[in-house]
């Protein structure tokens, strides 16, 4: 329980953990050195300071005692506290009790060595910092003592702890900046693979310590490795572009020229092919061609429904929300997401609604439909890539082979960001959410 209240007080990033290992060593060493060390050194100079004290103060009361009168104890003291450096008061009213400030290191073992060096001390007084008073019971009378506090402590004991926080404080800085260098190039580490992740390739040089340094070489033979296997991609989709569509366009065309009412049934199987070479060529590239650059969000979405509407499909704006400015995103993709996300709507529903939300952290897309919907336990595996949810959407009101949602949430990865299903409160069916990290 102890450890686990410790970490969720414990700072979240590096900087911050990195200041706390820095600092916590240097005051608990601090601590440590002041309580064993600073505070015995300085008991142990006050308790022989104020032994030297007690001769002098002892010899004053004896001469008082001494005196056969108040007369002659007054004559005796006057002339010896000039020499003693002690101002002196007989007879005099006593204070009531010890009087020591609440901060004062010293205090508290110069009274202590007084009454252990005294006999019949009635009080000391410490309120002024600069001396010491104290009251004595003597044959004729209370005696009044007062003398420098300089006299029963060491001089400025608060000024070494002074100087050891400052330095502490000096040292603690300067290592806080040769660890910030240490730790920079971590940060920039992690600010580039935050940026791979959401689709952007920025320059990344490997600096630092070896260690970091190799990690950072790491970094860049998997972020090659991955480009090189998109580029390879790319070059496998065109082929596969080629090889595939233009012998089904032929085909398509040869038949076309005959007239037998029996070929009808074929043309509709050719263009269900080509529509599933299209799928799976959609599905495959993903985002390939299209690179990142600044766009407006509520205009991808306004070009969708203006496509939408131009193709005859039910489809309408909703909630259109946040500042019209340009963040970095994949139109092409992000478009082909939207056009896939609409298609499936009204290929189960009647009626699609496109919106977008724009906050200082994410951009959300979503698109509403008034269709069966989706099971909560089936949705994770809708959008895995070749499922067919049968039971959950009505699978005679179009082809597909179960891609759509996959496109949509690989292009989400690909920025970074994620696609959520859920249900629609407004129209009733299903409500898919394309949230990007910005």
């Amino acid at each position: 329980m102890l450890f686990r209240w410790i970490k969720n007080y414990m700072p979240r990033g590096l900087y911050g953990r990195a200041a706390l290992i820095l600092v916590l060593p240097v005051l608990l060493l601090q601590l440590l050195v002041s309580v064993v060390f600073i505070q015995r050194h300085f008991d142990g100079v006050t308790r022989l300071m104020t032994s030297a004290v007690n001769i002098e103060l002892r010899f004053l009361i004896d001469s008082v005692n001494d005196a056969p009168d108040l007369q002659s104890a007054r004559e005796a003291i006057s002339r010896l506290d000039a020499p003693l450096e002690i101002l002196t008061l007989l007879p005099a009213t006593p204070g009531d009790a010890d009087i020591k400030p609440r901060i004062d290191l010293t205090g508290q073992m110069v009274i202590e060595s007084i009454r252990q060096g005294v006999a019949n001390v009635i009080a000391i007084s410490l309120e002024d910092r600069r001396r010491v008073r104290m009251w004595v019971e003597t044959r004729h009378g209370i005696l009044q003592m007062e003398f420098s506090r300089r006299r029963v402590s060491a001089s400025n004991p608060h000024q070494l702890l002074v100087i050891m926080a400052v330095m502490g404080a000096v040292m603690t800085a300067i290592a806080y900046v040769f660890l910030r260098n240490q730790l920079r190039p971590i940060k920039r580490m992690a600010a580039a693979a935050a940026d791979y992740g959401k689709g952007r390739v920025v320059p990344f040089n490997p600096t630092g310590a070896v260690e970091v340094r190799e990690a950072g070489m790491a970094f860049l033979d998997m972020r090659n490795r991955l480009e090189r296997q998109t580029q390879s991609r790319t070059l496998m989709l065109s082929g596969v572009s080629h090889d595939l569509r233009t012998p089904l366009t032929r085909l398509r065309l040869g038949l076309s020229m005959l007239d037998d009412k029996d070929v009808e049934p074929l043309l509709r199987d050719v263009d269900d092919m080509q529509g599933l070479v299209s799928a799976f060529l959609d599905f495959a590239r993903s985002d390939a061609g299209d690179s990142m650059e600044p766009t407006v969000p509520q205009v991808l979405v306004e070009d969708v429904l203006e496509n939408a509407k131009r193709m005859g499909q039910n489809a309408s704006a909703g909630v259109i929300e946040g500042p019209r400015e340009e963040v970095g995103l994949r139109p092409l993709a992000i478009r082909r997401a939207l056009e896939n996300l609409v298609s499936n709507a009204l290929r189960y529903g009647s009626h699609a609604e496109v919106g977008v939300s724009v906050t200082e952290r994410a951009v959300r897309f979503y698109v509403e439909d008034d269709g069966p919907g989706i099971p909560a336990d089936k949705r994770d595996e809708a959008i895995n890539p070749f499922v067919r949810l049968d039971p959950a959407r009505n699978q005679d009101k179009g082809s597909g082979v179960g891609l759509g949602l996959s496109i949509v949430s690989d292009i989400a990865r690909t920025h970074g960001g994620v696609l959520r299903l859920s249900d629609s409160e407004k129209l009733g069916g299903l409500k898919a959410e394309l949230v990007l990290g910005r």
